[in-house]
């Protein structure tokens, strides 16, 4: 299990699903490039959720790869290109996402775009970890 601590300071909106700040125990940080849903083959599954389990997926191999475990992942920052299916699929994301991290919530962001590198995606994880 990661040293972190999440932050969720008294006067802030609620933090449901991710935290407001994280101050990352001691370690190595690691960037992990944007990782979309894509399998080893390059085929991508064509649901939103889909696409976010297997990015969930990929951004852990990530953190494994380098010596660590899900738990230290400090940062997530996800584009979409369809926020109101994000919206209505908030259970199964959060279902997909907690079988990959369980229930670890370092601070994230959502951010809606217009189109990702290849234009079947329709998500993107950018995140940070410290090893």
């Amino acid at each position: 299990m990661s040293g972190h601590q999440f932050l969720n300071p008294v006067g802030l909106a609620p933090a449901r699903g991710f935290s407001h700040g994280a101050l990352p125990g001691e370690g190595r940080t690691l960037y992990i490039a944007g990782q979309t849903g894509h399998h080893e083959d390059m085929t991508l599954d064509d649901g939103l959720v889909e696409q976010f389990a297997r990015a969930c997926q990929s951004v852990a191999m990530v953190i494994t790869a380098a010596g660590g475990d899900a738990t230290d992942l400090v940062s997530m920052t996800i584009f979409t290109t369809d926020v109101p299916g994000y919206r209505e699929s908030l259970g199964p994301i959060g279902e997909a996402y907690r079988q990959v991290f369980g229930r670890h919530f370092p601070p994230m962001a959502l951010i809606g775009v217009a189109e990702l590198f290849d234009p079947k995606a329709k998500v993107e994880l950018v995140c940070t970890a410290v090893v």
